[in-house]
């Protein structure tokens, strides 16, 4: 896989490409974020560092986001959590605590990819109400109108979706979402799910499950069929 690996300058960086190259896969080593954008169309996942010499972490996702829904891993500093929170909220797909420990970020590359992957591999759309979810377009509409979601929105909205109504569980969500090496705050979730409901129109589209995890739910006065 074509890797894009931004901000980790010197021997670590150097390092943690030679690494992923034994794991397989090819690495460009670019120092700004500027450089991230000027090669979206040439790479397949983008790592990045969120101290970028030219943008911050979370500007530099919300550009990508803006253009491309390649998948995206930000490395951070442990003591640095709000920021960890933001750039998961602007569109990254993971973020990693620094120093890097190679196999652990080779795990997660591999984790993000097999979500993005089953994500792509979708057939017809799901239809709850007016909310329909296309997992192969990674496309969401109500009453016809585009809902413009991070990946992380949109890949825990097609989770809910998939589910057809039934309970997710939290653990589940973490599992499938972030994946089985999420070692951060479930707060995540919650941030997540707020924003999911900002953005849907209607906090009562997501009915949270007291003390279980989630479901979709059509707000009183929608059509309820669900397909």
């Amino acid at each position: 896989m074509q890797i894009l690996l931004a901000g980790a300058d010197g021997p670590s960086g150097e390092s943690l490409a030679t690494g992923l190259k034994q794991h397989g896969h090819d690495v460009d080593l670019v120092r700004t974020g500027a450089e991230v954008l000027a090669r979206l169309d040439r790479t397949e996942f983008v790592l990045f560092d969120l101290l970028l010499p030219d943008l911050e972490g979370c500007e530099l996702c919300r550009r990508v986001r803006a253009r491309s829904a390649v998948p995206m891993i930000a490395f951070g500093d442990a003591d640095a959590q709000l920021d960890r929170v933001l750039v998961l909220r602007a569109g990254a797909d993971d973020c990693v605590v620094k120093p890097v420990w190679l196999h652990e970020l080779a795990a997660r590359i591999e984790a993000v990819r097999r979500r993005t992957e089953g994500a792509r591999s979708g057939s017809a759309p799901y239809r709850l109400g007016t909310l329909s979810v296309d997992a192969l377009r990674r496309w969401v509409t109500i009453d016809g109108a585009q809902v413009r979601l991070t990946r992380k929105e949109f890949e825990l909205l097609a989770l809910l979706a998939e589910a057809q109504g039934a309970v997710v569980t939290r653990d589940s969500i973490l599992a499938q979402v972030w994946g089985d090496n999420w070692y951060g705050s479930t707060r995540t979730l919650d941030v997540h799910i707020g924003a999911l409901r900002t953005k849907l129109g209607d906090k009562r589209w997501i009915e949270t499950v007291r003390g279980v995890g989630f479901r979709l739910a059509v707000p009183q006065g929608e059509r309820k069929e669900i397909v």
